[in-house]
């Protein structure tokens, strides 16, 4: 239809201009381009009508969500260079802030160790005697129960003498004290003290009797005991 359209106007126009055939053709041309310019603009018309046609449910949903992704793809992109590009004065800043708490924990922690067992050392000193001490108590009983006793029967006293003396033992004992009596055995001067040597059947530096044991406390020698020695043959 436009090339007929532009036909017909070409012929009408070279009719109707006074100029001649040569005139004519001119304005024959400047028409033809006069129409193809208004119908191009008209096609063009009709496209963006068509385009500017209302969307489906389906076509908006899938537009909405490309730009959402593509929003959040810009968004992402906007923030890697901020965190690439961090402050180093302030992570350091925040790294001596962490150090700090954590030394200021630590040496609280350590004053706390410190004054802890400054203050078991204490107790320890002021109570080392405790137990022992507990232990004793049956024989400080006992001796005030014998001074109380106006019986006047020498066996009865002797009777609770010997009961008395082996609740000490047994105090003692537990204290872990015990008695050295090294009769018989090899003289040892870290244990024992000679007071005398004697002639006796035994091997020479042999212990004959004793006047007075020794006591020693975990294998430390509290008091060594009093022997006399036999003496070379």
């Amino acid at each position: 239809m436009a090339t007929s359209f532009f036909g017909n106007g070409s012929r009408a126009s070279a009719a109707l201009l006074p100029g001649g055939p040569a005139d004519a053709a001119s304005a024959s041309h400047r028409i033809d381009f006069t129409f193809w310019t208004i119908f191009s603009d008209m096609e063009n018309t009709q496209d963006n009508s068509a385009s500017q046609q209302p969307q489906t449910p389906e076509q908006a949903a899938q537009q909405g969500a490309a730009e959402n992704a593509a929003a959040q793809a810009a968004a992402g992109q906007a923030q890697q260079p901020g965190a690439a590009g961090a402050d180093p004065l302030a992570e350091a800043q925040a790294k001596i802030t962490e150090l700090n708490e954590s030394y200021l924990r630590a040496k609280a922690e350590t004053e706390n160790v410190r004054r802890r067992a400054a203050e078991d050392v204490s107790k320890a000193r002021k109570f080392a005697i405790e137990g022992f001490a507990e232990h004793l108590l049956p024989v400080l009983d006992s001796l005030e129960a014998a001074l109380a006793d106006t019986s006047g029967d020498p066996a009865k006293l002797r009777e609770g003498v010997e009961l008395t003396l082996r609740q000490l033992a047994s105090a003692m004992e537990k204290g872990r004290v015990v008695a050295v009596n090294p009769v018989g055995e090899k003289f040892d001067p870290h244990r024992h003290q000679a007071i005398s040597m004697v002639p006796a059947e035994q091997e020479p530096n042999t212990v004959v009797s004793v006047l007075q044991k020794g006591y020693v406390i975990a294998d430390r020698v509290l008091r060594p005991a009093l022997v006399t020695v036999a003496q070379p043959k």
